[in-house]
């Protein structure tokens, strides 16, 4: 396979029901799901060949909580890059708002 290019071998774990969760796209089966929210399953997770465990749409990861925005900042690491988010704290005494913002690691899929 062309997409191991870890340490270990790659795989999408096994699952008791394929026909049910999975679906056939020429040699195999590959795992998808439908995550919600509003969020569509991109095409490169159906019909794509990367693995990924931390991925929402072939992985075992659910999306919960608050979605966040950012602009990316870095991209110097393996699947992970770094955000900027912006933001405006008001402070009581002067009745205006400070910029304010900061920096987070987030996960990439393939």
């Amino acid at each position: 396979m062309e997409n191991q290019n870890e340490r270990a071998f790659q795989k999408q774990k096994g699952y008791h029901n394929p026909s049910k969760l999975s679906r056939k796209f020429g040699k195999g089966q590959r795992y998808i799901r439908k995550v919600g929210l509003g969020f569509k399953t991109p095409r490169e997770a159906i019909e794509g060949t990367y693995i990924d465990k931390k991925c929402p749409f072939t992985g075992n990861v659910p999306i919960r909580g608050r979605i966040l925005t950012g602009r990316i900042v870095k991209l110097k690491m393996n699947r992970t890059t770094v955000i900027r988010r912006d933001y405006l704290h008001y402070i009581k005494k002067y009745n205006r708002f400070e910029k304010r913002h900061r920096n987070m690691s987030v996960h990439i899929s393939p």
